[in-house]
C-alpha cells in the first residue's frame, strides 16, 4: 500500500526536477502539505516523514487538528489558513494559526490583527488574488494587490510575506505557465516598490499537484500540494 511518506517523497523528487529544470534551488521552494478533510493521524503520518507546514481551508476542522497535534507532542509544526474566512471566524483564525494566506478584504485583515494574541508572534500574511479574474473566485483584483498590501503592513501583530493565487486549471503546461506568470510579474512589481513594511516580502505561494512544474518555473516560492500527498479527499480538491 503507498504510504503518505512515499507520497511526500515523490513530490519532493517531483518539486526538485522542476526546480533544475528552471534552474532555480530546491531550497527556494517549500511545500506546503494541503491536509484539509484528512485527520490528525495522516498529519502526524506526514510529520513523522519530515514534514512540517500544512494546509487548513476549513477553520473549525483546522484547529481541531492544531489542538490534537500539539497535545500529542507535534508542538513544532507550521499552520497555515488557505481558506475562505468569515468575520466570526477570524479570533480562532488569529489564536491558532501561524500564517494566513487569504487576506483579500482590510476588515479581515484588522479583525485578525486585534484578535491576535500579544504573547504569539506577528500572523504572516500573504494577499489573496484573483489573478486570472475568474468571476466567481474569491481575491482581490490585481491592480488592487498593492494598496490593500500597504494598508494591511499599518496594522499591529500582522507581517505581510507576499502573494497567494489560486488560477483556474488550465490544460497543458503552457497555459499554466502564462498564467502564472501574471502573478510573478505582480509579485514583482510590488516588491519592487520597496515600501515601507514590505520588507519581508518574500512569499509566492502558486502552484498546486497539477501544476507545481509550471507555478515553480515561473518562480512560485511555495507550492500547496494535498491530493499529491495525501490521496483524494471527500470534499474539493489542491
Amino acid at each position: 500500500m503507498t504510504t503518505i511518506a512515499d507520497n511526500l517523497q515523490r513530490v519532493r523528487a517531483r518539486l526538485a526536477k522542476a526546480c533544475a529544470a528552471a534552474g532555480r534551488d530546491p531550497a527556494t521552494v517549500s511545500l506546503l502539505a494541503v491536509s484539509k478533510t484528512f485527520d490528525a493521524l495522516a498529519v502526524a503520518e506526514a510529520a513523522a516523514a519530515g514534514q512540517r507546514a500544512f494546509g487548513e481551508n476549513y477553520i473549525q476542522e483546522g484547529v481541531e487538528k492544531i489542538q490534537a497535534l500539539r497535545m500529542a507532542g507535534w508542538a513544532a509544526l507550521q499552520w497555515h489558513c488557505i481558506g475562505p474566512i468569515q468575520s466570526n471566524k477570524t479570533r480562532l483564525v488569529a489564536e491558532h494559526f501561524d500564517w494566513v494566506q487569504t487576506i483579500d478584504r482590510l476588515k479581515i485583515a484588522e479583525r485578525l490583527a486585534a484578535q491576535r494574541p500579544a504573547h504569539l508572534a506577528p500572523l504572516q500574511v500573504c494577499i489573496q488574488v484573483n489573478i486570472d479574474a475568474a468571476p466567481s473566485k474569491a481575491g482581490v483584483p490585481a491592480t488592487a494587490a498593492l494598496d490593500l498590501a500597504l494598508a494591511v503592513v499599518r496594522l499591529p501583530q500582522l507581517r505581510v510575506r507576499g502573494l497567494m493565487c489560486i488560477p483556474d486549471q488550465a490544460p497543458d503546461f503552457e497555459a499554466q505557465l502564462e498564467v502564472h506568470m501574471r502573478a510573478k510579474r505582480l509579485f514583482d512589481y510590488i516588491r519592487a516598490q520597496g515600501a515601507a513594511g514590505l520588507e519581508h516580502f518574500d512569499t509566492l505561494s502558486l502552484g498546486m499537484t497539477a501544476d507545481l512544474e509550471a507555478a515553480i518555473h515561473a518562480g512560485s516560492t511555495m507550492v500547496r500540494v494535498g491530493t499529491g500527498i495525501f490521496g483524494s479527499r471527500a470534499r474539493g480538491s489542491a
